[in-house]
C-alpha cells in the first residue's frame, strides 16, 4: 500500500454487499464506483455464468485477472469480483494505491441472500459446494484485507460507517496525510 492510497478496493463473497455498498460509499466519500465483474461482462460481452458454462471457471478467474491488472484509477471504491483474491499479481496492483477492505458476511447469511448460486457466474470447482467455496476463500481474503468488516447484522449503511470509521483508525494509524480523500 502506498503513503496516500486514494481507492478503496472491496472484497468478499458473492452476496456479501460490495456492489451494493460500494455505491453508497461512492457516494459518502466523493469518489467514483468501479464494479470489476461489470467490466469482465462489458468485456467479454456476456454474463459471467456463460463464461463459467462455456469455458469453464479457470477462464473466468484468467479474464479477471486481466481486468484487475489492466485497472488504472484514483479515488475509486473498486467491488471486485468474489474471485479476484486468487491472483496475488492482482491483488498486489490493486493494493500499490488503495485500501483493502473485506466485507465478511458469514456463510448462513450469504445463502439466505442468494437463492440460486447456480446462476451467480462463480469462480468454483464444479463439485465444490458453497461451504467449501467459503472456506477456501475466507482465508485469502484475510490474506489481502487491510481492513476486515464483520458485516453480520449490519444493513449497507452501517457496513458503510464501519467501514469509514475503520479507515480513519487507519489513517491515524499509519500517520497518512490529512491531505488524503475523505475516508481514507
Amino acid at each position: 500500500m502506498k503513503a496516500n492510497p486514494s481507492n478503496i478496493i472491496l472484497i468478499g463473497m458473492p452476496g456479501s454487499g460490495k456492489s451494493t455498498v460500494g455505491v453508497l460509499l461512492a457516494k459518502l466519500t466523493s469518489r467514483s464506483f468501479i464494479d470489476t465483474d461489470l467490466l469482465i461482462q462489458t468485456h467479454e460481452g456476456r454474463c459471467l455464468q456463460d463464461i463459467v458454462d462455456r469455458d469453464g471457471y479457470l477462464s473466468l478467474r484468467r479474464i479477471e485477472e486481466n481486468i484487475l491488472l489492466e485497472l488504472v484509477c484514483n479515488n475509486h471504491i473498486v467491488a471486485t469480483g468474489g474471485s479476484a483474491v486468487y491472483s496475488q499479481a492482482a491483488m498486489g496492483h490493486l493494493k500499490r494505491d488503495g485500501i483493502v477492505v473485506f466485507l465478511d458476511v458469514d456463510l448462513p447469511s450469504l445463502q439466505a441472500r442468494i437463492f440460486d448460486f447456480s446462476t451467480r457466474g462463480l469462480a468454483k470447482r464444479p463439485d465444490q459446494s458453497i461451504a467449501d467455496l467459503f472456506i477456501e476463500r475466507r482465508t485469502l481474503y484475510r490474506k489481502y484485507a487491510d481492513v476486515t468488516i464483520v458485516c453480520i447484522g449490519l444493513n449497507h449503511e452501517a457496513v458503510c460507517s464501519r467501514i469509514l470509521e475503520e479507515l480513519d483508525t487507519v489513517k491515524k494509524e499509519t500517520g497518512l496525510s490529512h491531505d488524503a480523500p475523505p475516508g481514507l
